[in-house]
Parts: structure tokens; C-alpha cells; sequence
């Protein structure tokens, strides 16, 4: 029986807008900038400010479905060496996230925790979410630092500190080209 949290029935969201968000985060750690660099932060600040409510759900969706993308690619790399993505990325990210209370708050962890799984599991973690109710004010910070999260997982397994963006970059490439 299908399920409702199927991938096929999720909207895809405005993956660009934010990939351009983990991308910018990414950099500026990787940068051991404190903060983001100030042209990069000023375009995405005039960018959010353009954004309407649409837009803002759109941007959301394009996270759960980076999370989705990003969860698939971990499940394959880590079976490919016979271990299951679950066991290895969820309590790690569930780790450093606790030890991150002011971007996430503990309240907001099993959620988080929950989105990881559902798409580990091949479900979209944006429609598993949606079964609970709208997204929170409170829970756009957590769901930033798992997409940033992901990605650093994904950097630091492949050595390559562009890989996950250009994983989901070419990803998009491919599906405009094709």
C-alpha cells in the first residue's frame, strides 16, 4: 500500500534558494568565518526579504527535499560498505545537534530526528512532517542545521568540502537539461 509521505506526491520546492542557504553556511565554516561573508550574507538577506509567504513554504519544501536527496545518497554510500545510514548518521547528527541548544532547541531534536529517519527510510520528510501540522518558527533554525549538517557529513565522508552542493547542484542540472 502507498504511502501518503511517498516522494512522488511531495512538492519539490525551491531546492536552489536553499541550496544557495547550506552553501553560504558551509562556506563560511569552512571559512572559520564567525560570520557569513557580508556580500554573500547581503544577497541573502535581499533575497529572503523578496521572499512572499509561497515563496517561504517553496524554500521549505526545497530543504526537506535536499534532506530527502542528501539521506538517499548516505543510505547508498553507507550500504555500499554494509552499514545502514540510520545507525551511522542519525545519532550523529542527533549528538551535535544537543550540543547546539541556541540553533536547536532540545524540543525540536525528536522532530529533526524524525524528518532524518523518514527520508532514510525513502519517505519525504516534508510530507512526514505536514502530518503533524504547519512548521513552526521555532523549528526553521533545526531544520537549517540538519541540511548544514548533512552536507558537512557528506563533505567530511568524501573529502571534498564542495561535494554535497554539487551533488544537489548537478542534480538540478540534470533535470533542467533533461
Amino acid at each position: 500500500m502507498p504511502s501518503p509521505c511517498d516522494p512522488q506526491h511531495a512538492p519539490a520546492g525551491n531546492v536552489g534558494a536553499a541550496l544557495m542557504m547550506i552553501d553560504s553556511r558551509l562556506k563560511s565554516v569552512y571559512d572559520d568565518q564567525t560570520q557569513p561573508d557580508p556580500k554573500q550574507q547581503e544577497l541573502i538577506d535581499q533575497y529572503a526579504a523578496s521572499l512572499g509567504p509561497g515563496d517561504l513554504d517553496d524554500m521549505l519544501d526545497g530543504a526537506c527535499t535536499i534532506i530527502y536527496m542528501f539521506m538517499q545518497w548516505l543510505r547508498m554510500a553507507y550500504e555500499d560498505h554494509g552499514k545502514d545510514a540510520l545507525e551511522c548518521v542519525v545519532p550523529n547528527l542527533v549528538a551535535t545537534m544537543r550540543m547546539m541548544p541556541k540553533s536547536v532547541p532540545p524540543e525540536a531534536i525528536p522532530t529533526m530526528a524524525g524528518l532524518l529517519v523518514a527520508a532514510g527510510t525513502g519517505l519525504s520528510p516534508g510530507l512526514w512532517r505536514k502530518q503533524f501540522g504547519q512548521w513552526s518558527r521555532d523549528e526553521m533554525n533545526p531544520l537549517e542545521a540538519v541540511c548544514f549538517l548533512l552536507a558537512e557529513h557528506i563533505n567530511r565522508l568524501t573529502d571534498d568540502r564542495d561535494f554535497a552542493a554539487r551533488l544537489i547542484a548537478e542534480a538540478l542540472s540534470g533535470i533542467e537539461g533533461g
